[in-house]
């Protein structure tokens, strides 16, 4: 019997835990596991649905700031995720998958309560949620890579997980709408606090303990050493300086010295960040030599296309709410069609991915992230919904469900065992950072090109700037991807052409 009440079938090294399952623990445990990109997730859903409706119990009539309750999530969901996986490495997938739970329960609490006080709390709330989303989409996924061998079945897992994406933001912005229009928005939150402690605890009896037969070190200092401890600070610390920077720039303008302090000095963390890992870190919180030239083309992609994301579901959803005057469970409703067709994108990447070059996937999935973009950007406000939004909410999961499955799974399948954490920790950091860095950029632009916002057309001007440079983003991760696609080509044309001619030979 295991600590943590699980029994398992003894495991030699040679085998795979996922062998030991039995058929209802197997499935029982992959929906956790499961829950943990679900309750993730469902914070992006939760925010967009009611967040007109927030802004009014706090009076917030400043746009930049309720971009903040979206962007500050997605800010430490993707700077704390590499220091997550590495905790995860370090003291166990399971431990910190069951704390990741219970931290994002107690935060979901304080932003429920945080309606008796000011929209600072709730925004700090929310910023701290991220931390606990940082701790389960790392550690679940590297459950799954360590608990699972390299077959069709593990490919065919992680596609399930990245279908859980679509779908939960969608539940979890119907849920708000009906929280917030039938009963009291801050239930939302307490609801989600309630359904996190479930979820530890069933999980605690569920999640079996994954041994890493690597050796770590005991004493205080040596766990300090293999946390890169300095490399964390300096990372962390400039992705976030960087971050407020671009997204408080649209509050209170680029005229701001200190705005530019933050950026500068952020920029400077970051490059001190890759210095000591490069020079000084003994166990670098990045093992960049397991990073191909071909994994940073696809984490290239991973950023411009969810960049390219980010703008679109936040722009989309404030272009239903306040021109098309959908309340927020209509515009949640209508969002639904993307659920579905997620599920179907997912399953169809499962497929494809030990059918197809992981270049092409990509190439696809850009393509998405672009056309879906674009429809959105065009679409006139007393269109039917039936029209191009429609189309709109079929294209986009595409992007979502082939980008993310395959980079996560090509990127689980090139590290080892070991580095399980931080391979997962790398794809997440990607794609939540660059959802919440894109908004500092979009809402720089929507400022600039909104002549103040004193008009309606004003406002759906700046709306539309912000969403061309959505376009521009997925634009540039289809060029990359072309890129890619073409270097990967021309490689192997050289290495048939020596084949054949050593043949001759």
């Amino acid at each position: 019997m295991e600590p943590n009440g699980v029994e398992l079938k003894p495991v030699s090294s040679t085998q795979w835990i996922a062998e030991s399952f039995s058929p209802l623990h197997e499935v029982i445990f992959i929906v956790i596991v499961c829950m943990g990109q679900f309750m993730t997730q469902t914070n992006i859903g939760i925010c967009l649905s009611p967040l007109d409706v927030v802004g009014d119990s706090f009076d917030i009539k400043d746009p930049g700031i309720l971009s903040w309750c979206l962007a500050g999530y997605s800010l430490t969901v993707g700077t704390f995720i590499l220091v997550s996986g590495r905790c995860g490495d370090l003291f166990g997938y399971r431990r910190m998958f069951l704390i990741g739970f219970l931290w994002l329960g107690l935060w979901s609490l304080v932003a429920g309560f945080s309606y008796y006080s000011n929209y600072i709390l709730f925004i700090f709330a929310r910023v701290l949620q991220g931390i606990g989303g940082a701790m389960l989409l790392p550690n679940g996924i590297a459950l799954l890579g360590a608990t699972y061998p390299p077959s069709k079945k593990k490919n065919m897992i992680f596609a399930i997980f990245g279908a859980v994406a679509p779908n939960c933001v969608v539940l979890g912005a119907v849920f708000a709408g009906i929280f917030s229009q039938l009963a009291w928005w801050p239930w939302t939150y307490w609801t989600e606090a309630i359904v996190s402690a479930v979820c530890a605890i069933l999980g605690f009896f569920v999640i079996p303990s994954v041994h890493d037969e690597h050796s770590h070190e005991t004493t205080f200092l040596g766990l300090i050493k293999e946390l890169d401890a300095l490399g964390a600070v300096c990372g962390i610390g400039g992705l976030i300086l960087v971050n407020i920077a671009w997204n408080q720039a649209p509050v209170v303008g680029w005229n701001s010295a200190y705005v530019y302090a933050l950026l500068i000095i952020g920029v400077l963390l970051i490059a001190a960040f890759f210095l000591v890992e490069f020079r000084f870190a003994e166990y670098p919180l990045i093992p960049f030599h397991a990073l191909s030239s071909d994994v940073s083309f696809v984490l290239g992609c991973i950023a411009c296309g969810w960049g390219s994301f980010g703008i679109w579901i936040y722009y989309l959803w404030r272009f239903n709410e306040q021109f098309r005057q959908a309340t927020p469970l209509l515009a949640s409703a209508e969002f639904i069609p993307a659920g579905p067709m997620g599920i179907i994108a997912c399953c169809v990447t499962g497929y494809l991915m030990g059918r197809m070059r992981p270049g092409w996937i990509m190439a696809l999935s850009m393509t998405a992230f672009t056309l879906g973009s674009v429809l959105a950007a065009i679409t006139p406000v007393q269109q039917t919904y039936w029209a191009l939004t429609f189309v709109c909410l079929l294209v986009i999961p595409w992007g979502m469900d082939m980008s993310f499955p395959s980079a996560t799974l090509m990127l689980s399948n090139a590290v080892e065992k070991k580095h399980q954490g931080i391979a997962a920790s790398l794809v997440t950091t990607v794609v939540n950072y660059s959802i919440s860095l894109s908004l500092g950029f979009a809402g720089t632009v929507e400022v600039h090109v909104n002549n103040g916002g004193n008009t309606p057309s004003d406002v759906l001007k700046g709306y539309r700037g912000a969403m061309y440079l959505g376009i521009g983003l997925g634009g540039l991760g289809m060029a990359v991807s072309a890129v890619y696609v073409a270097k990967v080509y021309q490689m192997e044309k050289r290495v048939k052409t020596a084949v054949e001619e050593e043949a001759d030979e």
